[in-house]
């Protein structure tokens, strides 16, 4: 987080905010947040032949962890929160067929 300095201003009535960012954290990329949990479910799926079932707890894992952070943030969810897009579409169409037929 860039830490804020203030600077002489020759109008006292407008104050003049700068920031200052150390080299360090701008040349460093993030690491994703979820990338643990991405790399735990492709240990899992190599050992099991890729069979999703045999997975779960490491994907809930990882739904669990995409669920933390604001959209966008972990290039890591983004098939989750594609797969989560679906599942809203498709609860939203069949809510309202079910509401149709009545």
């Amino acid at each position: 987080m860039p830490c804020p300095t203030l600077r002489k201003n020759p109008n006292p009535t407008v104050c003049t905010v700068t920031f200052s960012y150390h080299s360090s954290s701008v040349d460093m990329p993030q690491k994703d947040p979820c990338q643990k949990q991405a790399c735990e479910i492709q240990k899992c799926l190599q050992a099991n032949n890729y069979l999703e079932a045999r997975c779960e707890a490491v994907l809930r894992e990882m739904r669990r962890c995409c669920a933390q952070y604001p959209k966008g943030t972990s290039i890591c969810c983004s098939g989750f929160e594609k797969e989560e897009r679906e599942r809203e579409k498709f609860k939203t169409a069949s809510s309202g067929i079910h509401a149709a037929q009545q």
